[in-house]
């Protein structure tokens, strides 16, 4: 006897595969990049880094620390 139609059943895909972990070098460097980023500012604001002050030890931090924050989203 065939199957009527509303009994036959119906393609399912099979579910997205997940991704695989991260590498462990992901999360080193991240952190690193995190905490050399903190610590350039610090010293920078604290006058420890040689030639004083400067805005370009500012911004290295901030790149630092930007780096860090785009590893942190690469991060499984």
């Amino acid at each position: 006897m065939p199957k009527s139609k509303s009994k036959r059943s119906r393609y399912t895909p099979p579910p997205p595969k997940k991704p695989p972990p991260s590498k462990l070098w992901v999360p080193v460097a991240m952190f690193t990049l995190l905490g050399l980023g903190t610590l350039v500012i610090v010293l920078n604001y604290v006058g420890l880094l040689p030639g004083g002050t400067s805005n370009r030890f500012l911004l290295l931090g901030l790149a630092e620390i930007t780096a860090g924050f785009l590893f942190a989203t690469q991060f499984r």
